[in-house]
């Protein structure tokens, strides 16, 4: 099911998930004559120091970075003043935990300190991961604590009662068909010779060498996922050369062409691609359909929960913002 988030997730990297909305009513915007050196804003006389803030947009695009998306430097503005919002929600949040006295058992603590200490393979790496990131074991703490409180607060004052009915989803599910159709697909398997595009003739006829050896092997009667484990040189030669399925838009334009060319069981001749000459054999097809409703029902209904659950937070919100007193200094 495709989806479109308009939520900004906010989760300073040391806390619990909150979702709220990237523009929130009755933010506050920071008036000329308020600026601070230290502080980014202050939520009911609690401050929010900019070290916080500039640590959470550092991490977040250094995150974007990782998973090979750049952030503008024309947007950092507007991603740190949306990141502010979002702490600003957050320690509102935590602030009426205190106030409906939600207690945070210390073993909770300790569990989730110890998953974030697991995802590192030695206890000096993981000093050397906070220590990049400019925060302390007692931060992480307290920022697990926080979000323990807002967590709890969350689950028994104010989305404990959402529920979505199999008639609500049904009526997702008509009125947004063009979201469960599913495109042609195929599963193929294939045999890789890697040569580069530019390689010189030499390297280009010793690797057209091994793939001719390779389609005569197959013309002989050996088994196509035999062969592809003891001469593919691509990353599914242990699974016998298996890509699973795929739908157009997904391969290399020559490769596609030539998988959703074939009948199930049929093997291509030599296809030529940037990574270099492949034998294709296809599998399967399956033909271009409409998701049943039975299939999607349980994910919809996911869907339609975390909109309501997004809805009724951002409800909540709204009313602790109005009773608060926010200053913003950026």
């Amino acid at each position: 099911m495709k989806t479109k988030n308009r939520f900004y997730v906010a989760a300073t990297s040391l806390a619990m998930i909150v979702f709220v909305a990237t523009a929130p009513a009755g933010a506050q915007k920071a008036s000329p004559e308020k600026t601070s050196p230290d502080k980014a804003a202050t939520v009911n006389g609690t401050v929010i120091p900019k070290q916080t803030l500039e640590r959470e947009v550092k991490l977040f695009t250094d995150r974007m970075v990782r998973q090979g998306r750049q952030v503008p430097d024309v947007q950092v503005p507007v991603l740190r003043n949306e990141i502010l919002d979002s702490l600003i929600d957050q320690e509102l949040l935590y602030q009426d935990s205190q106030k409906q006295h939600m207690q945070v058992d210390k073993k909770a603590v300790d569990e989730k300190y110890d998953e974030i200490k697991k995802r590192f393979k030695t206890e000096q790496e993981f000093k050397d991961a906070i220590a990049k990131m400019d925060v302390t074991e007692a931060e992480i703490r307290s920022q697990l604590k926080k979000g323990l409180a807002i967590d709890e607060l969350l689950k028994t004052k104010v989305v404990k009662d959402i529920q979505v009915t199999e008639a609500e989803a049904k009526k997702y599910y008509d009125e947004h068909t063009d979201q469960f159709k599913q495109a042609e697909q195929v599963k193929a398997s294939h045999i890789l010779i890697q040569v580069a595009p530019d390689a010189d003739d030499e390297k280009k006829t010793e690797a057209k060498k091994k793939i001719t050896v390779v389609q005569e092997k197959l013309k002989k009667g050996e088994d196509f996922a035999v062969v592809a484990k003891e001469s593919s040189e691509g990353p599914s030669k242990s699974r016998g050369g298996d890509l699973g399925f795929f739908q157009r838009g997904q391969m290399d334009k020559s490769f596609e062409e030539a998988a959703f060319a074939l009948e199930p069981g049929k093997v291509s001749d030599v296809v030529e691609t940037r990574f270099g000459y492949h034998i294709i054999k296809v599998d399967e097809k399956k033909p271009e359909a409409t998701l049943a409703f039975s299939d999607e029902k349980d994910k919809i209904e996911q869907f339609l929960k975390q909109q309501k659950t997004r809805e009724k937070i951002e409800s909540y919100l709204e009313g602790l913002r109005k009773n608060a007193k926010i200053d913003k200094f950026i």
